[in-house]
């Protein structure tokens, strides 16, 4: 598809992969809007990028998603594509019993109930244009479980298959809907695993680098795209679950073992 002159929203816009997304489609020409929870951190990127467009917002919040696309819709008509890029990562111990009922499913409302009620609400606005698409951002984890983050790697796992069904259904008209199956990278979302054992930092792949990829898979049609690692993944997950499964499994071992 063609990545200039468009109009873009992007969810989780003020840092890690969606700052570098949010960076790269502004250098290529695009009128970007971005989305977060916290306003100083949106004004700050606002400094930083004087010419792209901020408005608060809370992707697990239905309400707040309607008052986005009212938003949005009215300042920002040509509207075009929209990228899912908001999301939480926790370590989560289950044997914990003072996680209540409600703080258990949060990255359930964020990283999937968010994308899913995001297009929702605005696929009809985008069927209208006449070239239009969908990103949704999951994970390599999305493929192979990493039971240090349970919830996390279900939310993935979930919105995997759900972007797979709306391609089908998406088919007969303008919106194209791609993945980006993103390894682990240098980002914030990662830092809180750096302590752990079995974790190698390593493994972790560059942003920029990893949005080379993206941009160049979204420019060629590439409805999945796989960075790095989360090749490597793809292919082991169905020749070798097993394996793999044991290799998540031993980071932070200790800390899932309930002692």
């Amino acid at each position: 598809m063609e990545l200039s002159k468009n109009t873009i929203l992007i969810t989780g816009g003020t840092s890690g992969l969606g700052l570098e997304l949010t960076q790269r489609l502004l250098a290529l020409d695009n009128k970007v809007i971005i989305t977060g929870r916290d306003q100083s951190k949106l004004d700050e990127t606002k400094r930083r990028l004087p010419e792209v467009e901020i408005i608060q917002s809370d992707v697990s919040d239905p309400e707040a998603i309607k008052r986005l696309f009212e938003q949005v819709t009215s300042r920002f008509p040509a509207l075009n594509i929209l990228i899912n890029n908001a999301g939480e990562m926790r370590k989560i111990n289950l044997h914990d019993t003072s996680m209540d009922l409600h703080d258990i499913t949060r990255e359930v409302e964020i990283n999937l109930m968010g994308p899913i009620r995001m297009v929702q609400q605005f696929l009809p606005h985008l069927k209208s244009k006449k070239s239009a698409a969908i990103l949704n951002v999951t994970s390599g984890i999305a493929l192979v479980p990493f039971p240090l983050s349970p919830v996390y790697g279900a939310t993935k796992s979930g919105l995997h298959s759900y972007t797979q069904s709306l391609r089908v259904q998406l088919k007969n008209t303008s919106v194209k809907v791609f993945e980006l199956l993103a390894p682990g990278s240098r980002t914030p979302l990662n830092d809180k695993f750096k302590e752990e054992e079995g974790f190698d930092p390593k493994m972790l792949m560059e942003p920029d680098k990893l949005i080379d990829v993206a941009i160049k898979g979204l420019q060629k049609d590439t409805l999945e795209i796989y960075p790095g690692l989360a090749r490597v993944l793809k292919i082991m997950s169905r020749f070798a679950p097993g394996f793999i499964l044991g290799q998540t499994s031993k980071v932070g071992a200790k800390t899932m073992s309930g002692r």
